[in-house]
């Protein structure tokens, strides 16, 4: 992972004294509150429900022993002793006091954190798969392109300002685990046919108020052109981007306004203009952000033995191998395994951590995983590197801890937003809810054998939970001060990008767990063998699940 230089300590330093200054004028009454209100930001700074909330940065969702101690630390001494995990692979504190907020920042410095531009109208935390450098189905580690996109975008004073809040992601695998077509822009790593290293450019995806699914507006951008074509996309977007209203102010309301090949074209006038600028990545430079993602200390292991060992140790155990099934991926090296630890057991709000659990987490990358962990879009967390013959011992000590719930991609492994628990945008809580259908669905095994579900909820139409996206997605919204849920099916995140639609008229918080179980009943019903969710939902269209939802008890 990268390492910071000289230069990035400064800048950081320079910018937490500066909103220590800050802070202090604005708590001696010196700044207004709308003066304040942009300074916080830039410092993920937000108001929230109940008190202020930080959001830190966690770049494409990288993160080492070190810095979970940190975090644990910082957990402890100036919050309520947990953190959660973001779908934007950040981490938020719920409960930081403003005046010790620079406090926050100045440890989070020491090892090589901080909360820049986690909020605010610029580009924000740049994000790519969990398991991107070790996944076998990638073709390109995207995360060298991360960190250049993050080192070019921090602090572009071009930038600081833009219409809207900005987000990018970038996949080098076959299957899109980084959602790339709901971002501003969405980037998949691809070889031209000289096999020659490029990006496929995705503009105009998002959720929120106005969900819409990014379109393609380059096939082949090579990656020497990588900043220098992003800059003409944000220059278009700067200056015909809406800034009187803003609902309307992302880009993709500016790429559907113009549409995707007049967008394109005009933004490759603008790249005509400035594609020999110094922006131009060179061979050095894209080198040079390669060496900091360099294979750790493999290993060569015997992974036929270790293979049988976990046969023996699974045909012995079910739990474990349920475990192995759900939680452990396969890996680009002879050996090893990806392991996702769950942020899902049923009772605790998802991605919701403890500051003991992230002390925890730092001893299992330690001896498990070469020290480093990765903060997933789905809320859970991931050891990257672990020995297979070591599996076993690993599962053993997650278990305690509470990690090893075999739920991943199943029902019970959902994403959910704050809601109404803790942010001041919500219309409705999530937690609550996320909780009861977990209680009505705690068969593992009925799970399983339901296949991969992705249930997603959002507390309010801004979409943090991702509901436009999933499988069922869930969407509180208010109705005269009461809160209700309204119901989508047949979202997708993935390459068959999909956006739900409405079921239809919404729910009360108490017929939630019900109205999930009808429309798992219709998908039992309907599936053909070894089918998925989406494929019966493809197949036979949302009639079925709405007469069952909507049926009148005879």
């Amino acid at each position: 992972m990268y390492v910071y230089d000289e230069h990035d300590h400064q800048i950081i330093r320079e910018r937490v004294a500066q909103f220590r200054r800050q802070t202090d004028r604005f708590l001696a009454g010196e700044l207004k509150n709308e003066e304040f209100l942009p300074l916080r930001l830039q410092n993920g700074l937000y108001v929230q429900r109940l008190a202020p909330m930080l959001r830190i940065a966690v770049p494409y969702g990288m993160l080492n022993s070190k810095q979970l101690r940190k975090l644990a630390h910082i957990c402890r001494h100036y919050d309520k002793g947990y953190c959660h995990v973001t779908t934007r692979q950040n981490i938020q504190l719920n409960w930081p006091q403003l005046e010790e907020v620079p406090d926050i920042l100045a440890e989070l410095a020491e090892v090589e954190m901080h909360a820049v531009q986690t909020s605010g109208n610029c580009i924000r935390n740049t994000t790519t798969d969990q398991f991107a450098g070790v996944a076998p189905d990638e073709s390109i580690d995207p995360r060298p392109y991360c960190e250049i996109i993050r080192q070019w975008s921090t602090f572009h004073p071009e930038f600081a300002f833009l219409p809207r809040k900005f987000k990018i992601a970038v996949c080098g695998s076959e299957e899109d685990r980084a959602a790339i077509h709901f971002h501003d822009i969405g980037l998949q790593l691809v070889r031209n046919d000289k096999g020659a290293i490029g990006f496929q450019v995705l503009v105009g995806g998002g959720l929120g108020r106005t969900p819409v699914i990014g379109s393609v507006i380059r096939e082949f951008l090579p990656e020497q052109d990588l900043l220098t074509y992003l800059e003409a996309i944000l220059r278009i977007y700067n200056l015909q981007g809406r800034r009187d209203n803003k609902y309307k102010a992302r880009i993709k309301i500016l790429v559907k306004a113009m549409g995707p090949a007049a967008f394109a074209e005009i933004v490759e006038k603008e790249w005509a203009q400035i594609s020999e600028t110094p922006t131009l990545l060179t061979e050095k430079e894209i080198n040079r952000a390669k060496s900091y993602f360099t294979a750790p200390p493999y290993q060569t292991l015997d992974e036929a033995s270790a293979q049988q060992q976990l046969n023996e140790q699974a045909a012995s155990e079910k739990a474990f191998s349920n475990w192995l099934s759900r939680n452990v991926c396969g890996h680009q090296i002879s050996g090893y395994r990806a392991v996702t630890l769950s942020l899902k057991p049923t009772g605790v709000a998802p991605g919701d951590i403890t500051d003991k659990q992230l002390e925890q987490i730092a001893d299992f990358a330690d001896r498990y995983s070469f020290g480093e962990v990765r903060a997933t879009h789905e809320q859970n967390i991931v050891l990257a590197d672990v020995p297979a013959a070591q599996l076993y011992a690993l599962w053993q000590e997650l278990r305690p801890a509470g990690f090893a719930t075999a739920n991943i991609g199943t029902l019970n492994d959902m994403i959910c937003c704050p809601g109404g628990d803790f942010c001041s945008l919500a219309n409705a809580k999530s937690i609550p809810i996320a909780e009861a259908i977990q209680r009505e669905f705690d068969d593992l095994d009925y799970l399983y054998d339901l296949g991969d579900i992705d249930l997603n909820i959002s507390g309010c139409m801004n979409a943090c939970g991702h509901h436009h996206i999933g499988h069922i997605g869930i969407l509180g919204v208010d109705k005269k001060g009461e809160e209700f849920y309204q119901v989508q099916l047949g979202g997708n995140a993935g390459k068959q990008a999909a956006l739900g639609k409405v079921l239809g008229p919404s729910f009360g918080a108490d017929e939630m767990p019900s109205v999930v179980r009808k429309v798992i009943d219709v998908f039992v019903a309907n599936r053909i063998d070894g089918e998925t969710f989406s494929e019966t939902y493809l197949r036979v269209g949302i009639e079925p699940f709405k007469e069952r939802v909507y049926a009148k008890a005879s």
